[in-house]
């Protein structure tokens, strides 16, 4: 059984800190073995000893590798997903290609800082079905950082807002993926982001202003 989360206001004790620091020693280690190893080459065994703990105290915190798969994505990739789709959801607003653009190269750098990962996480969805509930969570959690964009549709719409920042994501993975890590698409990156400002800009333009 999983230990639960300390109560609010309760004054942490040197117990709650070292379980603090298990669990930030699993999620590192987690993320070192993945990168270096993929999804399927790494064992609990392996991170619950690179780690310092037991399998025991692994299954204390994590329920199995998809979940401290997930949680290394949910809280130790700086910045987080949803922290970059905020910031384009503030780019939207100013109706500025300029700066759409240098989302655009912000992402590609953000996808580039924790390129290792992402082949576990692809690894992960192909071996895992309870994985694929993970992901449709990861993915749906972008929109949901974006409320002024997906107002803008109003209520009638929103499926389809939805569906383009959904959209948006799938292709800035699929470019970065055959860009950098396959090397089967070869342009400077200013290049890239240009190009793929001119698809998406308009394309997340709301109806009113179309």
């Amino acid at each position: 059984m999983r230990e639960t989360t300390d109560r609010p206001g309760r004054k942490p004790t040197m117990r709650d800190e070292q379980k603090r620091r298990t669990r930030a020693a699993l999620l590192d280690c987690a993320r070192e073995l993945f990168e270096a190893n993929g999804y399927a080459g790494v064992k609990i065994d392996d991170i619950a000893s690179a780690a310092g703990c037991s399998r025991a105290t692994f299954y204390l915190h994590f329920t199995g590798k998809g979940e401290i798969l997930q949680k290394i994505g949910e809280e130790a990739l700086p910045p987080r997903a949803t922290t970059v789709y905020a910031d384009l959801d503030r780019i939207l607003e100013t109706g500025s290609r300029t700066e759409f653009t240098a989302w655009v190269e912000r992402t590609i750098d953000w996808f580039d800082q924790h390129r290792a990962i992402l082949p576990a996480w692809d690894e992960a969805l192909a071996l895992e079905p309870d994985f694929k509930d993970v992901a449709r969570i990861a993915y749906g959690a972008l929109p949901d950082a974006m409320p002024s964009y997906l107002s803008r549709w109003g209520p009638d719409r929103q499926t389809e807002a939805r569906l383009r920042i959904e959209l948006l994501v799938a292709q800035l993975e699929r470019f970065f993926t055959r860009w950098a890590v396959h090397g089967t698409i070869d342009i400077p990156r200013e290049l890239a982001a240009g190009v793929l400002a001119d698809i998406w800009f308009p394309a997340l333009t709301e109806p009113a202003d179309r």
